[in-house]
C-alpha cells in the first residue's frame, strides 16, 4: 500500500483519488479553497441563491455514468438527471432556433432550415457516432507516453474514418450550407478551446455526445456530481483536507518524498497533481525537475478564459430557456480575437444559463438564478470597468431577447468572475478557464506528459494533460493517472 497525495479536488482530482483508494492505497486530497470541486464548486448567497461556479452542460452522460459504475454505483444514487427540452436555444440576428431533445424533431428542424439537411444530419451523426465509439473507447483511455499505444488493427482500420488530419470547419461544410446550421454544428467544439478551423474533424464526436445523446441537468446543480464523486471517494477511504494550500513538493534523488501543506511537510510515496500543470511545475518543484520550460508554455494554444456574472433576479424572466446562446455576431471574428489578436472582443458572443427554469431549488420562490458567460482571450488586463462594460451589453441583449425592461433594477445579487479570479482561485495559467486547446498539434502524445520525466513518482492529471478539457475527459484523466501511479 502506498500513501498518495493528490493536489486539487476538481473532477480529475476526485477521480484519481477514488481510483487510487480502490487499489488499496492511503489517499489524501489537498484543496486550497474552502470547498471541494475546483472549477465546479458552488456557492450559496444569504438570500438563498445556489450558484454552480463552472460547468453547466451535462453531455456524454455515459462517460459520467461509467465512473459510478466502476464503484458499483449509479448516478441516480446521488442525483436525479433530467433531459432538457429544448436542449438549448440559439439567438441569431434574424431570429431564434430551439434545439429539441427528440432526434427526429431535430431532423425536421434541419430539413425545414435547409432542404436535404435532415438526411445529411443522419449521415453526419452516423459518422460522429463511429468516432465517438472508437475515440472514447480506443483513444481517450491511453496515457499517451508513446505513439505505439495507438498501433492496433482497429485504430489502423479506422484511421481514415476518424478524419484525424482534416479540420472541423471544412468537415461541417461538407454536410451543411445554411449559416445557422453551420454555427449550430460548430458550437460544441468551442468547449475544446480553439477555433473550428484548428480542431481535428475527429471531434464531431462532440456533436454526437451532446446533441444525439442529449443535454441533461442534474437536479440540485452540477455540484451534485462533485458531491457524488466525493462520497464515492470517501467510501473508498479517501481523506479530504480543505483550506490546505500546497507550498511545494519535496524531491530527493528523483523521487517526490513529501508535500508542504500550509508550511508543514507531510511524507508521501507518490504525488498526483490535479492542480494547474504550469503552476505545479513552476511554483511547486525545483527548476531542474520540470518537464517543460516557460517558452514551451508560451507557445501552447490555450482554451479561453471567460467573463462570468452570477445574477439573482427578484422576479421571473419571461421567454428564457435553461441554456441560451447569443450568436447574433460573427463566430469567426470572436474566435480570431480570442486566439490570434488576444484582445477583448469587439462584437462578442455569450451564453446564458438559467437553471431555475428547471430547478426551483436554486433560487428563492418566484426568483431567477442566471449565469452569464462570455469567452475571452487569456492573459488580458482585467478590470471592473471592463467587466461592467460587457455586463451592460449582455444585459441589453438579454432584455431584447426576452422582451423584458430594466432587468438591472430587478437584481438582488450580482457577482463577477474573470481572469484575475481564475488565477487567484485555481493558479490558472494566464487565467485560462478550460485548459489546453485540443488542436492537432496538442493531441494525444503531443499534450503535456501525464508523468514527470525526471521524478519517477510524480504525475499530472486534469485539463492541461490527456485526454483534454471538459468534465468527462477530466474524469477519465484522473482514472488514467491513478492507474499510472499504481504501476
Amino acid at each position: 500500500m502506498k500513501k498518495i497525495a493528490i493536489i486539487g479536488s476538481g473532477f480529475s482530482g476526485l477521480s484519481a483519488a477514488a481510483y487510487s483508494a480502490k487499489q488499496g492505497h492511503e489517499v489524501h486530497v489537498f484543496e486550497k479553497n474552502s470547498g471541494l470541486g475546483g472549477r465546479a464548486r458552488k456557492f450559496t448567497t444569504e438570500n438563498g441563491y445556489i450558484f454552480d461556479m463552472g460547468p453547466s452542460w451535462y453531455w456524454m452522460p455515459d462517460i459520467i455514468e461509467n465512473f459510478f459504475t466502476d464503484f458499483d454505483k449509479k448516478t441516480s444514487d446521488y442525483f436525479k438527471l433530467v433531459p432538457l427540452n429544448p436542449q438549448f436555444e440559439m439567438v441569431f440576428s434574424d431570429g431564434t432556433m430551439q434545439i429539441p431533445h427528440d432526434y427526429n424533431e431535430m431532423k425536421n428542424l434541419f430539413e425545414t432550415t435547409e432542404k436535404g439537411a435532415g438526411k445529411r444530419l443522419d449521415d453526419f451523426m452516423n459518422d460522429a457516432q463511429y468516432k465517438y465509439e472508437v475515440g472514447m473507447k480506443e483513444f481517450v483511455n491511453k496515457p499517451c507516453h508513446s505513439w505505439f499505444e495507438f498501433v492496433s488493427p482497429k485504430i489502423a482500420k479506422s484511421a481514415l474514418k476518424l478524419d484525424l488530419l482534416s479540420n472541423f470547419h471544412r468537415f461541417v461544410r461538407k454536410y451543411f450550407k445554411d449559416p445557422k446550421l453551420i454555427m449550430l454544428m460548430e458550437f460544441p467544439v468551442i468547449f475544446l478551446g480553439a477555433a473550428p478551423k484548428d480542431i481535428p474533424a475527429l471531434y464531431s464526436l462532440m456533436n454526437y455526445g451532446g446533441y444525439k445523446l442529449g443535454t441533461w441537468y442534474p437536479m440540485g446543480g452540477f455540484s451534485k456530481i462533485i458531491d457524488g464523486m466525493a462520497d464515492v471517494a470517501k467510501e473508498q477511504g479517501v481523506h479530504f483536507h480543505v483550506n490546505s494550500n500546497i507550498d511545494s513538493i519535496k524531491i530527493n534523488k528523483n523521487k517526490a518524498t513529501a508535500v508542504s501543506v500550509n508550511g508543514k511537510d507531510i511524507e508521501f510515496d507518490s504525488v498526483i497533481a490535479s492542480s494547474d500543470y504550469h503552476h505545479t511545475e513552476n511554483s511547486l518543484i525545483a527548476k531542474e525537475y520540470r518537464n517543460y520550460s516557460e517558452d514551451y508554455w508560451k507557445k501552447r494554444t490555450f482554451a479561453p478564459s471567460c467573463l462570468i456574472y452570477y445574477l439573482g433576479f427578484k422576479e421571473k424572466i419571461p421567454n428564457l430557456k435553461h441554456h441560451t446562446l447569443f450568436f447574433e455576431n460573427d463566430l469567426d471574428l470572436h474566435t480570431t480575437e480570442i486566439y490570434d489578436d488576444k484582445k477583448w472582443p469587439t462584437k462578442p458572443l455569450f451564453y446564458v444559463c438559467c437553471p431555475s427554469k428547471t430547478d426551483e431549488n436554486v433560487a428563492p420562490e418566484n426568483c431567477e438564478n442566471v449565469f452569464l458567460l462570455m469567452p475571452v482571450a487569456t492573459g488580458l488586463n482585467d478590470s471592473e470597468d471592463v467587466r461592467e462594460k460587457y455586463f451592460k451589453e449582455m444585459i441589453d441583449r438579454l432584455e431584447k431577447h426576452t422582451r423584458s425592461t430594466d432587468l438591472e433594477s430587478k437584481l438582488e445579487y450580482k457577482k463577477s468572475y474573470c481572469i484575475k479570479d481564475f488565477k487567484e482561485d485555481y493558479n490558472a495559467y494566464e487565467g485560462n478557464a478550460y485548459g489546453l486547446a485540443n488542436t492537432l498539434s496538442q493531441t494525444a502524445v503531443l499534450k503535456p506528459s501525464l508523468k514527470n520525466k525526471k521524478v519517477n513518482n510524480l504525475f499530472y492529471t486534469g485539463q492541461l494533460t490527456v485526454p483534454g478539457p471538459g468534465v468527462p475527459p477530466s474524469i477519465i484523466s484522473g482514472k488514467i493517472a491513478a492507474i499510472e501511479a499504481n504501476k
